[in-house]
């Protein structure tokens, strides 16, 4: 067994700086194309940095992650994501952060020459951190956590990260660097502003279940949800957002509904699958419209909508029942 790496190691510092780490995967290249958003990348390394938590070996088959990894491009990724899982644990070598071990003649194809899911697994490709990458985050808690806050703020809405740390098992509770001297961590900033806005347009309910509870002059449990997300370079603009209560922008940036263009009306995935206590919460509203704002202006757009259909929503989605 060999193992690859398109830099030599040679070229490698000894000991990698916290900026040194950072910024190499701040170059990591993710597929684009068009508005499509790929995840993959991301959850892998999230992966892998849950396995150094758990002081698992740098290296692991890829038969040994398909299972759970898979999991994970269903739950948080595009319909599509988990057939094509194979791609970021082939393609993050070129970016020199990552490192595979298998027989000479397979490792030596050209990098573009993507391998099969059966081929990876039949011989037993590994893969795993550059071996100066993964000893500066097993040294150094809070720069895993820094790193995995860097990735959860680029990919992913803020309703989500919880829910990614918990499925990968990892825990963000140690201080990062920044925390740690300034008390804050470095995130893009988004229109402070939008929130306000977006709830004045809806005029303070949910969208979906015209929740609009108040405590004094506060609104409570509303909250502005982008369509598109900020992650993807949605606008903070309000055609961009929707006044959702908690429960519903939740499920919403996890995929369970959206909402068609032309109408208006709410599709529920056949992913979601509802109690009887919760049912009338979710399946109840399928095939309903949306509460919309008065001014035509703030309607969500078109565009925005059949982003979230095409990149965030489960499909196939249950027919609307008449």
């Amino acid at each position: 067994m060999v193992e690859y790496c398109p830099i030599p190691v040679s070229q490698y510092a000894m000991t990698l700086s916290s900026q040194d780490v950072l910024k190499a995967f701040e170059r990591i290249r993710v597929f684009q194309r068009g508005e499509q958003r790929a995840v993959h990348k991301p959850l892998l390394i999230l992966l892998a940095l849950a396995r150094i938590a758990q002081d698992a070996p740098r290296m692991v088959a890829f038969e040994d992650i398909d299972a759970q990894f898979k999991t994970l491009l269903s739950e948080f990724g595009p319909s599509s994501a988990a057939g094509s899982r194979h791609y970021p644990f082939w393609h993050l070598a070129t970016d020199s952060v990552w490192q595979l071990t298998g027989p000479p003649e397979f490792l030596n194809r050209p990098p573009a020459a993507t391998p099969n899911l059966g081929e990876l697994r039949k011989l037993h490709i590994a893969g795993g951190f550059a071996a100066d990458t993964d000893a500066a985050l097993r040294r150094d808690p809070a720069l895993r956590a820094q790193l995995a806050h860097q990735l959860l703020d680029a990919h992913f809405p803020d309703t989500l990260h919880g829910d990614i740390l918990q499925a990968i098992g990892l825990d963000l509770s140690a201080p990062t660097a920044d925390e740690a001297t300034t008390g804050t961590r470095t995130v893009v900033r988004r229109d402070p502003r939008f929130r306000e806005r977006v709830l004045r347009a809806y005029e303070h309910r949910c969208c979906v279940c015209g929740f609009d509870l108040r405590i004094g002059s506060m609104t409570a449990g509303l909250e502005a949800a982008h369509i598109k997300w900020f992650q993807a370079k949605g606008p903070d603009i309000e055609a961009n957002g929707l006044a959702l209560c908690a429960l519903h922008h939740k499920v919403f940036d996890l995929g369970a509904f959206t909402i068609q263009p032309d109408t208006y009306s709410l599709v529920f995935s056949q992913h979601a699958i509802a109690g009887e206590a919760s049912r009338h919460m979710l399946m109840g509203f399928h095939g309903a419209g949306i509460i919309l704002p008065q001014s035509k202006d703030y309607y969500p757009k078109a565009e925005f909508l059949k982003w979230h259909e095409g990149q965030v929503f489960k499909r196939p989605g249950r027919p609307v029942s008449v």
